[in-house]
């Protein structure tokens, strides 16, 4: 299922009501990441586009992500991200992370395109192993870790959520998936596997195959969301979620998740460089550089009309 993305973003001052038919990455273009400073009555961290605040009583953060206008994934973000789930996981006092967006109507868009175009091999490199990293802390982080999916999340939105242990997705007309071939790109064996884990092999081949960006209700159906709720709902119904998951012995319950993962991990770990190697080579690939171009006209000219 391709999608046709109806999706209002803000674009600098302006407003995008279509936003693109199909989208693979964020992009930030217009405007640049602001160095970080988070507000949280126990963890603070020096980040304006990742906001923490914790709920001392019950030891629940919750990890804001606002990177106008679509939380575009680009390297300091990824660096912020991994740094706050790293001190999150380090945090004795702290037991679960709920990880949600600023904004509503958008999760997170995905990896910012500029971060891959006409960059050296070396650049993007540098960029994937960040991105790497960010995904290492929170697949393997000891916490109760649950995406609250206020918006759409293609691509890099999928990632971050597929990496967390429970999935709420907002009722309404938001998308999510792995969408990477429609840019002539392959999602990387570690995030094949994780659809692979999460909805079974034959359904993940076909989503991947065509690059699908499923409606919530079809991605609840699936079982690569594992809740819906209203939109004004759904963080309240995340914390819910989350007290459930925070009754079972914290001993317990790390030890079986981190037993059930340690084999991708260990695997992402042995074969960190490969990837690397494997996708700088492909992002520089010219046919690769060429449907980039081509998306970034189109973004571009769509964001003219509005």
């Amino acid at each position: 299922e391709i999608a046709n993305m109806a999706l209002p973003a803000a674009v600098g001052r302006r407003v995008c009501t279509n936003f693109f038919k199909s989208f693979l990455f964020g992009s930030n273009v217009l405007k640049s990441p602001p160095a970080c400073t988070a507000n949280g009555r126990l963890y603070s961290t020096a980040s304006d586009n990742v906001l923490v605040s914790k709920d001392e009583k019950t030891g629940i953060a919750t990890v804001r992500m606002n990177n106008p206008p679509v939380n575009s994934l680009n390297g300091s973000l990824l660096v912020k991200l991994r740094t706050c789930f790293e001190e999150l996981d380090k945090d004795t006092n702290c037991r679960a992370v709920i990880l949600t967006s600023e904004k509503p109507n958008v999760f997170c868009a995905g990896l910012d395109i500029m971060e891959l175009y006409k960059k050296s091999p070396d650049h993007v490199a540098e960029f994937w192993e960040k991105l790497q990293d960010m995904w290492l802390q929170l697949y393997g982080s000891r916490l109760v870790t649950v995406a609250a999916i206020n918006g759409h999340a293609p691509a890099g939105g999928c990632l971050l959520s597929l990496a967390c242990d429970y999935r709420i997705m907002a009722e309404g007309n938001f998308r999510i998936g792995l969408n990477e071939t429609q840019l002539n790109l392959v999602a990387p064996f570690w995030l094949r596997q994780t659809m692979i884990n999460t909805i079974g092999y034959r359904q993940a081949e076909m989503a991947l195959v065509i690059g699908a960006l499923f409606p919530s209700d079809k991605a609840l159906l699936l079982g690569l969301v594992d809740k819906l709720a209203p939109m004004e709902e759904i963080q309240t119904v995340a914390e819910e979620e989350t007290k459930k998951w925070l009754q079972i012995p914290d001993q317990a319950r790390v030890i079986t998740k981190m037993s059930s993962r340690k084999p991708l991990l260990d695997e992402m770990k042995r074969r960190k460089l490969e990837d690397i190697k494997s996708v700088a080579e492909q992002m520089t690939r010219e046919s690769v550089q060429e449907t980039i171009k081509h998306y970034l006209k189109k973004l571009k000219t769509r964001a003219k009309r509005h």
